[in-house]
């Protein structure tokens, strides 16, 4: 087996990218099937991760060391020096290297700049320009600053000093919408675990936070109007332990650390079903006006709200008004799955009820797809989150709602469901939706996923982290690692990159990172593992 050279002129367009990786496989004569000998190594501009629009090796590159700056520009505002404090943060890991951020775009070292005729980026997207007296990084908008530091992250060493090879990366997103979300209702976590996960994420461009804060088994955010929601109703999980709840200062700091780093939170209140953490906290909020006791198990679509009651609405007109004045971004979700204890016409007019109150606070309904069987308002996103034996009339209800305007957020939960397991022998994890190995996580295409749907109709791609059975870091991190990288490239990387050899090997290529971090990742089977 030939060691691959790393050719100066190299260009991986990506739009040729699979014919690229194909070449290279046939002429080191290896399939990276495991057990086979390890592939060859990737230069660094192939091993990024998401896959950019288009990267190309040229000329001698950049040492990058102890006497390494970052230069904003005179003038720059205060945003993107926050950009440069925030690269050099990142840029010091283990190296420990000094990195001041200094004014001046003119001399040698890291070089962030602000373009707004910048062609070929969009509003996310950068250019990385690296040779011997430094690399920079222009972009429209200081979010595309961010992201060309977290792939000049990848082309740094693992261990700190050394060269970043010369070359140019032009680069931007496919879909606008590149989330994860993760449930803190079955087992609550920390804001702590939370942030690390956003740091996690925020090196393979995931941009969206969705945070599903209530269910039947808790109720983990304090709302000062109805305040046993938290205090009571946050004391259950799964299993029978503390559960926990979050105050509002604890979620505007993490609100504001996702900011910080471009990522955008938006916080769910699941409704009329998936409620009964907060019927036990309020007997007036059920129909009988008896609370249930608190809920520690895992059964889905018992529980409902009390649709014909006025005290039911007069309760989610206080949730969500502090829930928006609390959250910054444009989306607020309201969940809307299994409500199996809520008939259809109740349901309908429920969600028409709960919509117009979003609307009222000046942001924009997402919930489960099982809204499009009702009445979606103007512009609400739908998240479908079906799988490959979802019912025809459920899938063709989501094409008609995509067809009259609706956006769709695609999390099929035999593709992006983290907590599937990877395989039978998978420690924590469900299974109800099949088995979910990395490649087929990974192998599909979100832009012709559902017929009938066009890629304009897709807002984007969420992996969601269910955790009936995710109960600690270890678990989480298990479950999410490596698949929701996979996540990450199906929503940055254009359509013609999709290629399982290709990201396989990348995807291979990025474990001394994850391991670096302390990243626990399940050493897939399916992965070339370098």
């Amino acid at each position: 087996m030939r060691v691959l050279r790393r050719t100066l002129g190299t260009l991986l367009a990506l739009a040729a990218a699979p014919a690229l990786m194909t070449a290279c496989t046939a002429a080191h004569g290896d399939d990276a099937r495991p057990g086979d000998d390890p592939p060859v190594a990737l230069a660094p501009f192939e091993q990024l991760l998401p896959a950019p629009l288009s990267a190309r090796a040229e000329g001698p590159g950049y040492s990058f060391a102890a006497a390494t700056v970052i230069r904003v520009g005179h003038g720059a505002d205060a945003e993107v020096r926050r950009v440069g404090e925030l690269l050099a943060e990142q840029l010091r890991g283990t190296g420990g290297l000094p990195l001041p951020v200094v004014d001046g775009a003119q001399g040698d070292g890291i070089r962030l700049r602000i373009d707004g005729a910048a062609q070929g980026v969009g509003d996310e997207g950068y250019r990385l320009e690296s040779g011997p007296t430094g690399v920079t990084l222009t972009a429209r908008t200081p979010a595309g600053l961010f992201h060309a530091g977290q792939t000049l992250r990848q082309l740094v060493p693992v261990a700190g000093p050394g060269t970043v090879p010369g070359g140019t990366v032009t680069d931007r997103p496919r879909f606008a919408y590149r989330g994860a979300m993760v449930d803190i209702a079955r087992h609550h976590f920390s804001v702590e675990q939370v942030k690390r996960y956003v740091d996690q994420l925020v090196q393979y461009k995931v941009n969206t936070l969705h945070l599903h804060l209530t269910d039947d088994q808790g109720w983990r955010l304090a709302i000062d109007s109805w305040p046993r929601l938290a205090e009571y109703g946050g004391g259950s999980e799964v299993g029978g332990g503390p559960g926990g709840h979050w105050t509002k200062d604890e979620y505007r700091e993490l609100v504001a650390y996702a900011g910080q780093r471009y990522v955008d939170v938006v916080p769910e209140i699941d409704m009329p079903g998936h409620v009964n953490a907060a019927l036990a906290s309020y007997a007036e909020l059920n129909c009988d006006g008896k609370a249930p006791a608190r809920y520690t198990g895992t059964k889905v679509g018992f529980s409902s709200l009390c649709v014909a009651e006025e005290r039911t609405y007069e309760f989610i007109d206080d949730v969500l008004g502090e829930l928006a004045e609390l959250t910054p971004g444009r989306y607020l979700h309201i969940g809307g799955d299994e409500a199996h204890a809520t008939p259809a016409a109740d349901y309908a007019a429920f969600m028409d009820r709960a919509q117009e109150v979003v609307g009222r606070y000046g942001k924009t309904v997402v919930a489960w797809h099982q809204l499009a069987t009702a009445r979606p308002a103007p512009g609400a996103v739908l998240q479908y989150w079906g799988h490959d034996k979802t019912a025809a009339a459920d899938k063709a209800a989501v094409v008609a709602a995509a067809k009259a305007g609706h956006p769709l957020i695609l999390s099929p939960a035999d593709r992006l469901y983290l907590d599937m397991k990877y395989d039978p022998a998978t420690g924590p994890g469900l299974a109800w939706a099949g088995y979910v190995p990395v490649a087929r996580s990974y192998s599909w295409n979100p832009g012709a996923y559902l017929a009938g749907v066009p890629e304009s109709a897709v807002l984007g791609v969420e992996a969601p982290l269910w955790t009936e059975t995710v109960a600690t870091r270890g678990d989480w991190e298990q479950m999410a690692f490596p698949r929701v990288l996979g996540l990450a490239e199906l929503g940055w990387s254009p359509a013609a990159a999709l290629d399982w050899t290709s990201y396989s090997r990348r995807l291979a290529a990025q474990a001394p990172r994850l391991d670096a971090q302390g990243i626990g990742f399940f050493r897939a089977p399916d992965v070339p593992w370098q």
